[in-house]
């Protein structure tokens, strides 16, 4: 049996989108979806001594965000030096800093993305190879795009021989079962409750903050913090 989840791409996720990811067999980063302002696309949190602080990477947009998240450009790369000196700031007193920023750093300085999809995945997989998920990752647009919502999800599925389709608990609204059903493909929801805290720097636990924290913070043991990591 293959499992697959598909979601769009995030930039520096959170520690459940990982867990999702390393859960399925295929994960699909539908940026074919239109681009939505305000949303985790391009914004995630780091926890700070003043609380949590959004790291947000500006970007181009037509008009009333009439754009795909694959068609959203970069709004230059100012910001890179930016967030990485917030990064370094408020996480240098981290136990794995050292070892984490080693990988992370050159990712900030020594590297452009012209798109938001180009950047989110390649954060993406260097944090996946870190954490040992070996998970296939692909893009909506290797794939025919039916019309309408839960038919393209489904038809992901069935192109990509798919038995299983896993989504987030948010979605149990979003799709028509009968889509999948009729394709001999069952849906399961994942429950993101239940994590682990670990050592966490400046005050009450968080358990929204992007992956970076759990990294900093744990280092090679951060997959203790996921369910389903390797």
């Amino acid at each position: 049996m293959k499992s697959i989840a598909i979601s769009q791409s995030n930039y520096i996720p959170w520690k459940g989108y990982f867990d999702l990811l390393s859960f399925v067999d295929e994960f699909v980063l539908f940026d074919d979806m239109q681009y939505t302002r305000r949303d985790w696309r391009n914004r995630n949190k780091i926890k700070t001594p003043q609380g949590l602080q959004w790291l947000t990477v500006p970007v181009q947009t037509r008009g009333k965000y009439h754009q795909t998240i694959r068609e959203t450009a970069l709004d230059g790369g100012e910001w890179a030096a930016a967030h990485w000196k917030a990064i370094t700031l408020n996480y240098r007193k981290a136990t794995f800093f050292n070892e984490v920023a080693a990988m992370l750093e050159p990712l900030y300085l020594e590297e452009t993305h012209a798109t938001l999809s180009t950047l989110n995945r390649r954060f993406i997989e260097v944090i996946c190879d870190y954490l040992g998920i070996s998970t296939v990752i692909t893009n909506s647009w290797n794939y025919d795009l039916l019309d309408g919502k839960t038919e393209r999800l489904a038809g992901i599925c069935e192109q990509a021989g798919a038995s299983v389709y896993v989504s987030g608990p948010a979605a149990r609204d979003y799709p028509n079962i009968e889509c999948f059903t009729r394709l001999g493909i069952d849906v399961e929801w994942y429950d993101y409750d239940g994590y682990p805290e670990y050592q966490q720097l400046w005050g009450e636990f968080e358990h929204g903050v992007s992956i970076l924290d759990v990294l900093f913070n744990c280092g090679s043991d951060a997959n203790r913090c996921l369910r389903h990591a390797a």
